[in-house]
Order: structure tokens, then sequence, then C-alpha cells
């Protein structure tokens, strides 16, 4: 199936495994709505940065075909690790990654060659009879899959009902008004996804943080050929650095607190001005309690460092001040 027009830089979808060639890169993806529109995006960027004919490659991970919850299945690494071994074994070339999904450990043989302008960060509720959160009637049933969506949820409104919620987004939003009055998804899968218009309210960043990397996706090869064309043409067009510091300086934070996907924890980064800033918040999983922070650092385009440090020091005044007391933090995956 081609997704592009233009015979000199010919972006397709495979049916099935495509051997190496010159002149081709393959990229890995999941076969989800969600994945395979924002795979397509890269592949464009791609093939227009490296005249390469892009092969989109379909792998199917365990977190898409298991019903367990994402604490149960341990962590978002479940949708990372067939793609990884798929770039491995030379079934690909590339994989497209949802950056929130990457553990934060490195991955020997793998490196992150890109990560392009980020999307929306925000979370979306999307509600029956076009409602907000605060509108919601008192006992109603919100869906997420997320302790910290759960968390956040229950700290706003403690009188709702919280359930625990799998699937692709279309069946996600199918459950609203059959069984659930709402569910919580990222703003930025629904805009890709195109299925903004099943928003009801988008929550603001200061008061509802993200989970680290949201919105932005991660482009991952094999170590070995991150510096060599086509792959270095390629990352260079892909590669946006205000969000790729602002993602590193999140989930450093992630990292240093040793936190996985059952650990509440929110943090959203920004660049004004030259200025570095993250803002992190850990919650207790019942939302019954929080503990925010907030540091600063100046940086400049080309500086790798501060990022790396800013997310440490975020993380080591939230373990002073007593974050290990309210989430379950030392489970990082």
């Amino acid at each position: 199936m081609s997704l592009s027009s233009s015979p000199a830089a010919r972006v397709f979808r495979a049916d099935g495994p495509v051997p190496a060639r010159d002149g081709l890169l393959r990229i890995g993806t999941r076969g989800s709505r969600l994945a395979i529109a924002q795979t397509t995006t890269v592949a464009e960027t791609v093939a227009a940065a490296t005249g390469c004919e892009v092969a989109l490659v379909t792998i199917t991970t365990h977190g898409d075909v298991s019903r367990e919850s994402l604490a149960q299945l341990g962590g978002t690494g479940v949708f990372v690790s067939a793609l990884r071994e798929a770039l491995m074994a030379g079934e690909c070339d590339l994989a497209v990654h949802s950056l929130k999904d990457l553990p934060t450990g490195p991955c020997a043989g793998i490196a992150t060659g890109a990560i392009p302008q980020r999307a929306d960060a925000r979370d979306a509720l999307c509600a029956r009879d076009g409602l907000t959160l605060a509108q919601l009637p008192a006992g109603a049933n919100v869906g997420t899959g997320s302790p910290r969506r759960a968390a956040q949820l229950l700290a706003a409104r403690p009188d709702i009902s919280v359930h625990d919620l799998r699937g692709n987004v279309d069946t996600r939003l199918g459950r609203v008004s059959a069984d659930l009055d709402a569910v919580v998804l990222a703003a930025a899968g629904l805009d890709r996804s195109g299925l903004a218009a099943a928003i009801t309210e988008r929550f603001d960043l200061a008061t509802v943080p993200t989970a680290p990397g949201q919105g932005a996706l991660g482009i991952e090869c094999r170590d070995t050929d991150r510096g060599r064309d086509p792959y270095a043409a390629a990352f260079a067009a892909l590669d946006d650095p205000e969000t790729h510091a602002c993602a590193v300086a999140e989930r450093s934070l992630l990292s240093a607190l040793e936190a996985g996907c059952a650990a509440p924890v929110g943090a959203a980064a920004a660049l004004h001005d030259g200025v570095l800033t993250l803002s992190a918040t850990v919650y207790r999983l019942d939302g019954g309690a929080q503990l925010t922070v907030e540091q600063s650092s100046g940086w400049t385009l080309g500086d790798a460092q501060t990022p790396f440090a800013l997310g440490a020091a975020a993380a080591r005044e939230l373990l002073d001040r007593g974050a290990a007391a309210l989430a379950p933090l030392g489970s990082a995956r």
C-alpha cells in the first residue's frame, strides 16, 4: 500500500517482511491506527531528507494483544521490546515509539537518533454529552489505564469512580456512553488519529502534568548506524533540539526516581528565553496527597548535559522531601 505519490521518495506500508536493499529504509511500527499515523509522518520526513524509499513494517508487541493492565504487564516496555528485537534482527532499520513508552535505561546496541517536535503534551478528557471533569455527576465512572491519571482524577474529584482501561484509542472511546461516563487519553494521540472532536476538555499542564515525554516520539536505530548516512541525514531532519532538551529533562527525572509505570509521576518541562524549567509532581496512588518541585537552569543549543542534570536535581529534591513515602518508586524498567 503506497502512502506517498512521490516516485523519488515513495513511502509505503509493507504487507509482510521486507528484505534490506540500498535506497530503502524500513521503519518498524506498531500496527494501531495511532502508531501508523505517527510513523507515516516520520517516514515522509525521512524520505524527503534522504531520497530513500521508506517502508512501514508492522511489528506486533505483547502489549498490543494482551488485555492485562499496564502494571500487570510489567510496564510500558511491553510496547517497545518487540520493535527493538526486530531492529537488532535486521527486520527494520528504524523504530518509531511514543517516547513515554520507552524505558529510561540504556538498551545494548540501540540508540535514540532523534526526538521530533512535540505535539500537544496534555491529557484530554473525552466525556459524554460534552462534559468537563468538573461537570461530571457525582459517582461518575471514568476510565484510564494510567496510575498517574487515576491519582490526578481522584485528587480533583474524589467522588468519582476510576476504572482500568485497555485497548486502542477507538476501543477506549467506544466505552464512553456505554459503560463509562468519560475516559482520559493523551491529546497528542487523539490529534494524530484525527479524533480531536472527541475531546471535551484539555487539562492544563500546570495543574495536570503528564507522563515524561508525552506527546513526543523517539526514533531508534542500531547504535552502529546512528552516525552514518542515510541515517544521519534522517535524524538531522527529524530532531527538534528544544523538544529533545525538554524530553531528556523529564526522562532524566523518571530515571533518577527509578520510577516505572506503576509510579504516579507527572512532569512538564518548558523552554523560555534560554531557561529550561522542569516541574515535577509525585502523587499518592489514591490521589490523597502530592508533592511538587520546580527546577530551572540556563540552556543553549547543543547543551546536552543541562537537561540530564536538571531532571536529576528535581528527583533529588523530591526524594529529599519524602516522595518515596507517597509512591512506589524504585521500580524502573
